[in-house]
């Protein structure tokens, strides 16, 4: 029901949207002599940010088109090399011909960047790619949204998800790498454990965690206390609904993204309403870069997507309210996880110390479930003035963090005698 009148609202806003576009157009137009008026930049800015906060968001252009090497730009082009129904593995695929003038002969290390099926679509990580790009062979998962996969397609649940993640990592071949931002955490865990014990010659090289909750029960943020304060059958009840006409999944139940949304927005209320304000006032003073700015952010922002219900329910049972990978309790297709069998791959975990989504130490957890790791395989880092978002974007991401990663990455490639094109520590880089 919820679902359905949230489509309602939409188009029954449909005309005071039509209305606030044709004011904006007005108010902008080279041809009204009052458009630089206090009156018309302030109906111009007013039209403009109910335009903007009430359009349907889909889902973002990845724009990654190029990145600069070495000094030497690099074209970059998408190719999607394995798909379900579900989501679809995408290369970035830098052009060889302008490789080799940027001095690079041969392969890179190949890196799966597992993005989050938690609302957001894989684009909010368009920084953290563009970063590995200065140095790797980048993969990324771009899950589907829900409401476009029909019923007939069946479900889709977090055991569905670890084998998807196994089946990516023997598409990228022998040890490639794994980096696991926030959500992927635990089923990335899971699904490396797993084939470290069936000894699978694609088990990752390596494997990263970048603010994930691998045990939830430490430093518990406003997130972990929503999943420990209320029961299991008050997510069922609240936060499921059912995918309406005309949408290609009509009839699955889902949880809704516009529900996160608004769960993620509610949380820091007055940060985003001062956001719109400085908006206002951007557009009624003229500041271009300043407004471009923010429609950038909350074009990323603002556009979500629905997860199944089966999936959604179980990440709550699993990882926020029963725990079992940290326990020691998980089981996948009857077989029980046992990540102190992971021998060989080498583990960095990363936190930001003010994550509010995923608790100081919830990342760190892995070293202690990765019992059977040496201590020359583990590494942890804590970045000192960063929320969850700048764990895994921004300049401190790019000049800290990113570094860091790229170093663990280097050293299991020298441990499997595979020595990286660019072993040598490279000139700072940046995207163009």
């Amino acid at each position: 029901m919820l679902y359905s009148l949230y489509e309602a609202g939409f188009y029954a806003a449909s005309p005071l949207r039509a209305a606030a576009r044709l004011t904006r157009d007005f108010w902008s137009s080279p041809l009204n002599p009052a458009k630089d008026s206090e009156l018309g930049r302030r109906l111009y800015a007013s039209a403009d940010l109910f335009a903007n906060l009430t359009r349907r968001y889909g889902k973002p252009a990845w724009g990654v088109d190029s990145v600069e090497i070495d000094g030497q730009p690099v074209r970059v082009r998408l190719e999607e090399v394995w798909s379900s129904p579900w989501c679809k593995l995408t290369h970035f695929a830098r052009d060889m011909a302008d490789m080799r003038r940027a001095g690079r002969r041969t392969r890179d290390p190949a890196v799966l960047i597992a993005a989050p099926l938690s609302g957001h679509y894989a684009t909010l990580l368009r920084g953290t790619v563009e970063a590995f790009l200065q140095d790797h062979e980048v993969y990324i998962t771009e899950w589907t949204n829900a409401r476009d996969v029909p019923v007939m397609e069946g479900r889709f649940d977090f055991h569905d998800y670890i084998d998807h993640i196994r089946t990516m990592l023997q598409v990228l071949g022998p040890r490639p790498h794994v980096v696991a931002v926030c959500q992927p955490g635990p089923p990335v865990l899971a699904a490396a454990a797993l084939m470290a014990e069936d000894g699978d010659d694609c088990r990752p090289g390596s494997m990263t965690f970048m603010g994930s909750p691998i045990d939830a029960r430490l430093s518990p943020t406003v997130t972990n206390r929503l999943a420990e304060e209320r029961p299991f059958t008050w997510f069922q009840s609240h936060m499921i609904d059912t995918v309406p006409a005309p949408y290609p999944g009509m009839g699955r139940r889902v949880y809704p993204g516009f529900v996160q949304l608004a769960s993620f927005m509610s949380m820091n209320a007055e940060k985003h309403q001062e956001a719109h304000q400085r908006y206002l006032r951007q557009l009624m003073s003229g500041d271009g870069d300043g407004a471009e700015r923010h429609l950038e952010f909350y074009d990323e922002y603002l556009s979500v997507l629905d997860l199944t219900e089966e999936f959604y329910l179980q990440t709550v049972d699993v990882v926020f309210q029963r725990y079992l990978l940290p326990k020691g309790e998980l089981e996948h297709r009857g077989r029980r996880v046992r990540p102190e069998l992971i021998t060989d791959i080498s583990l960095l975990t990363v936190e930001g110390e003010n994550d509010d989504i995923s608790g100081i130490g919830q990342t760190q957890a892995a070293h202690d479930l990765c019992t059977g790791l040496p201590a020359a395989l583990k590494q942890d880092y804590v970045q000192p003035k960063v929320g969850h978002y700048g764990v895994f974007n921004g300049a401190r991401f790019r000049d800290e963090i990113y570094p860091r990663v790229r170093e663990t990455i280097w050293a299991a490639e020298r441990a499997l005698c595979r020595e990286p094109a660019n072993a040598a520590l490279p000139k700072r880089t940046k995207a163009a």
